[in-house]
């Protein structure tokens, strides 16, 4: 399929989001855990800041604790994001979350996964992490590699996925569509894949192996819980593994909610695909959210139900969009963890 050449900077822009400085091309994801503010700087912290714009070219590096794979072998050929052979690069995002700059990558052409094992004592359990960045870019930081931090506390692997971006979702008639052949939905279900298939060598139980997403990557969580059909040709026998995730964490996802007949419409857009064998999903989301209205989660929550599939969901009144795991005065940025962990307890992940 033809792509046309696009630059990130005019995408984020289009979207409302920024550039902004960032330092050498692996300094975000060192694997620190991040550490809880008083109550004081988390106030401040609440007000999102605009921050100097810029990007540098340089492939993102995962810190000393994670060991980045790729996810195809160097001979495989793999369709290219809009951006072509541009050379991947780095940057950090605007506004500041949390009173700090989150960091991107993007122009990714041959994506990866970086794991990151438990500290201390290992339940077998496993999370792929599906970073948001609306298809231009995957924040590999605030919703990647912070993440992580918290969840291989828990006993867990954390496996980050960097996937191939941008994708611009094409406008027809006005109306926003689905890209035929999604690259980030292949690089995450080739991900869940090969997890299964190195499950021994990672320490991880295949029946145990959930993921989490963010925005556009909250959608690719309800793209693979619903479908194991493949749109590219299977490269080795770990292609042979269900790339379905055992268990689904949904927070602020979006490009869900067909909206043409009212607001209080709660329709699923025609390329939403509900499965009976979708995994049990928990669902997170702040009322107030501008970006992805809390219209989004309740049309899949109501349509897993449905289908006969177990799902909760978290509500809060204020949070807005794109949190990730940063404290502030906004009590889902402190509670929706221990919620995830009251959650996969229940059901004995953990």
């Amino acid at each position: 399929m033809s792509r046309r050449l696009i630059t990130l900077p005019a995408l984020l822009l289009a979207l409302g989001l920024g550039l902004a400085a960032c330092g050498q091309a692996g300094e975000p994801g060192t694997g620190t855990a991040p550490v809880e503010a008083p109550a004081a700087a988390r106030e401040a912290s609440t007000a999102r800041v605009e921050v100097p714009k810029v990007e540098r070219e340089g492939v993102w590096q995962p810190g000393p604790d994670g060991t980045q794979v790729p996810l195809w072998p160097a001979t495989v050929p793999l369709a290219k994001p809009d951006s072509g052979d541009r050379p991947e690069a780095t940057g950090n995002g605007s506004p500041t979350v949390g009173g700090r700059p989150w960091h991107w990558a993007t122009y990714v052409t041959r994506p990866t996964m970086t794991v990151y094992r438990p500290r201390g004592r290992n339940t077998g359990a496993a999370m792929l992490v599906l970073p948001g960045g609306g298809f231009h870019a995957v924040a590999m930081d605030l919703e990647g590699t912070e993440i992580c931090d918290w969840v291989v506390r828990q006993g867990m692997t954390c496996v980050v996925l960097k996937y191939r971006t941008p994708q611009v979702w094409p406008t027809v008639n006005g109306r926003q569509q689905r890209p035929e052949v999604l690259l980030g939905l292949e690089d995450a279900q080739r991900a869940m894949a090969l997890l299964r298939q190195d499950a021994t060598t990672w320490g991880i139980d295949p029946r145990k192996i959930g993921v989490i997403g963010f925005s556009a990557g909250a959608y690719l969580v309800a793209n693979m819980s619903n479908t194991d059909e493949r749109t590219y040709p299977p490269t080795d026998a770990a292609d042979r593994q269900s790339s379905r995730p055992d268990f689904a964490i949904v927070a602020y996802t979006a490009r869900m909610l067909d909206n043409r007949e009212g607001r209080n419409n709660l329709q699923l857009q025609p390329w939403v695909t509900i499965s009976e064998t979708a995994p049990p999903t928990l669902i997170i989301h702040a009322m107030d959210d501008s970006v992805d209205d809390i219209r989004q989660p309740m049309a899949y929550a109501l349509a897993l139900n449905d289908a006969g599939v177990p799902v909760d969901m978290r509500l809060y009144a204020k949070g807005g969009h794109a949190f990730g795991m940063r404290p502030t005065t906004d009590p889902i940025t402190t509670d929706w963890p221990e919620q995830v962990r009251t959650w996969l307890l229940g059901m004995g992940v953990l």
